[in-house]
């Protein structure tokens, strides 16, 4: 079995890079450098989904508008919640966290949001996008952190079970039913 690995590429030189005097005085359980990476990728993803579903929030026009407005509020809330569980499981695990905005726009595997109002039709493809692309990095990932940290993995299990959940919900906004045969 190989690790996957994701790779900062484009991250800000000093991303994380630099330590405190004080760091690494815990004890216990310490991430090596591909679960730190790893769950990190997954961190800027949450943040990223946590903003792009407040821009779709604040833009979003048409058709079911208020049904769309609070359904991208669960959406937000369910990002941000899980993006501070995953960074503090980071912390626990004595590594660092990195959710600042450069680094955050520089490494997320979420396409860009448009800017300017959106009708509900389109922001509802554009957000179903954007949760199963977190979905995807985070299932990428997933067996490298199970094979070195179950714990980190269990965390990763409720994340993908709760974004496909919104998916599925959202995305079921612009389904047609297929005809019965």
């Amino acid at each position: 079995m190989t690790d996957t690995v994701v790779r900062d590429v484009h991250a800000p030189a000093d991303a994380g890079a630099r330590k405190t005097n004080r760091q690494n005085a815990e004890k216990g359980f310490q991430a090596s450098q591909t679960l730190t990476r790893n769950m990190q990728a997954v961190l800027v993803d949450l943040i990223e989904l946590h903003l792009q579903g407040k821009q779709a929030h604040w833009n979003v026009v048409g058709k079911n508008f208020r049904d769309l407005h609070l359904q991208l509020d669960e959406i937000v809330e369910a990002a941000r919640d899980f993006s501070d569980e995953v960074a503090e499981r980071i912390r626990a695990m004595h590594a660092i966290v990195d959710g600042r905005s450069d680094t955050v726009a520089a490494t997320t595997s979420l396409p860009e949001f448009p800017n300017g109002e959106i009708s509900t039709t389109d922001t509802i493809d554009l957000i179903t996008t954007r949760l199963d692309t977190t979905v995807s990095r985070i299932r990428r990932v997933h067996d490298a952190v199970d094979q070195e940290d179950p714990t980190s993995s269990d965390l990763l299990h409720q994340i993908i079970a709760r974004l496909e959940q919104l998916s599925w919900m959202v995305g079921a906004e612009n389904r047609i039913p297929v005809p019965l045969s």
